[in-house]
C-alpha cells in the first residue's frame, strides 16, 4: 500500500514510508557504486573498497573519500542491501568490520544496472575553463596549464594500462578491466588533446612586426 493510503495510521505509516523511501532506486548514485564493488562477492572493509574504487572507479567516475565509504555503507545497512561483521586480524591489530552484499542487495543492484535511465557524463574540464579565460592569463602561463594537463593525464594512462595488465588473469573482473582499457585510450586522447591546443596557442601568437628579428 503506499504512502499516503489508509490501513496504516500513525507511527506505523511513518515507519512503513521510511522503509520504502529506502529500499527503492532513490539511492544516490555514489549507493549503488558502493554496492557495485560489493556486488563482486567478497567482504571486504572500508579500507578494501577505498583501495578498489581507486584501483576502478577513480579512472571513470569519482574517488571516494572514507567518510563518504562509511556513510553509503551505513546506509546500505540501513537499507538491508549490506550485513556486516567484525573479524580478528591476523596482525594483533583491533578487529576490523567488513562488509557483504545481501540477496536483497544482489537483486536491488542488479536491477538498477539493468532498469535505471543512464546518465549523460559531465564534462568538467578544469583545464579547459581556463583556457576560456585566457584573455585574463599571460601567454605562457597558458601553455603551462596545458603542459600539466598533458603530462597528468600521461600519467593517468599508464596507471590505468597496468591495472588492466595486472587484471588480465581475474576472471570476475574482465568488465572492469575493459573500463580500464577505456581510460587508458580516454587519457591517451586528452594527452594528444592537450598537444593539440599547445600548437594551437601557437597558431594564436601575433606575428612579428615587420622590420624586426624573429
Amino acid at each position: 500500500m503506499p504512502c499516503g493510503g489508509k490501513g496504516t495510521t500513525g507511527t506505523g505509516r511513518r515507519l512503513r514510508c521510511v522503509a520504502d523511501e529506502t529500499n527503492t532506486r532513490t539511492l544516490p548514485a555514489t549507493s549503488w557504486a558502493v554496492l557495485g564493488l560489493l556486488s563482486f562477492g567478497e567482504e571486504l572493509s572500508g579500507y578494501d573498497l577505498k583501495k578498489w574504487s581507486d584501483w576502478s572507479l577513480r579512472f571513470f567516475y569519482w574517488s571516494p573519500s572514507f567518510s563518504q565509504i562509511y556513510s553509503e555503507l551505513k546506509r546500505l545497512e540501513k537499507a538491508g542491501y549490506a550485513s556486516s561483521r567484525m573479524v580478528a586480524q591476523d596482525t594483533g591489530t583491533r578487529d576490523k568490520r567488513v562488509y557483504r552484499i545481501t540477496d536483497e542487495g544482489m537483486a536491488a543492484v542488479r536491477e538498477w544496472a539493468r532498469e535505471a535511465p543512464v546518465d549523460p557524463p559531465v564534462l568538467k574540464h578544469g583545464p579547459m575553463l581556463r583556457l576560456w579565460l585566457g584573455h585574463l592569463l599571460e601567454p605562457e602561463q597558458m601553455r603551462e596549464v596545458l603542459v600539466q594537463h598533458r603530462e597528468f593525464s600521461e600519467r593517468m594512462r599508464l596507471r590505468a594500462e597496468a591495472d588492466a595488465e595486472g587484471a588480465q588473469d581475474e576472471a570476475a573482473w574482465a568488465y572492469p578491466t575493459l573500463t580500464l582499457k577505456w581510460a587508458e585510450r580516454y587519457y591517451a586522447s586528452e594527452r594528444d588533446l592537450a598537444a593539440a591546443m599547445l600548437a594551437d596557442i601557437e597558431a594564436l601568437a601575433p606575428a612579428p612586426e615587420s622590420g624586426t628579428r624573429p
